[in-house]
């Protein structure tokens, strides 16, 4: 008897295995990130109060829809300015579906990346010298 918040992979001889959907964010999460060209993972106003709080939100930036055997991801990314946006949105696909599926056992179906903005190197600050008199 699963919630919605969790998956059930049933093994008859030893008993079940239960992950929750958030475990299946967090790896989706931590997946995307390590991609080159991703400056961060765009959160609602729940991740970034998650954050004020001084919780990391891993999960920011991950919609997952999870079944019995199959997964179904949404990432929200911002890209860094410069890289190319296919190629950093299909890096991502591909690490994300192979982190859930080796991790998981899952089969993941979709990976839908949406691009929420472009990150901006920061500008060094200029430190002026200030005269004392």
């Amino acid at each position: 008897m699963a919630n919605e918040k969790e998956i059930i992979q049933k093994d008859s001889s030893l008993g079940t295995i239960r992950i929750a959907d958030d475990v299946v964010s967090i790896i989706a999460g931590l997946a995307a990130t390590e991609v080159d060209g991703i400056a961060g993972m765009s959160g609602g106003i729940a991740g970034g109060i998650a954050e004020i709080l001084g919780r990391k939100n891993f999960s920011k930036g991950v919609k997952v829809e999870v079944g019995e055997k199959e997964a179904a991801v949404d990432l929200y990314i911002i890209v860094k300015y410069g890289v190319r946006i296919p190629d950093v949105a299909l890096a991502a696909q591909e690490n994300v579906k192979r982190a859930i599926e080796t991790m998981t056992g899952l089969s993941v179906v979709e990976v839908n990346v949406h691009i929420q903005g472009v990150g901006f190197p920061e500008e060094e600050e200029k430190v002026e010298e200030v005269r004392v008199r």
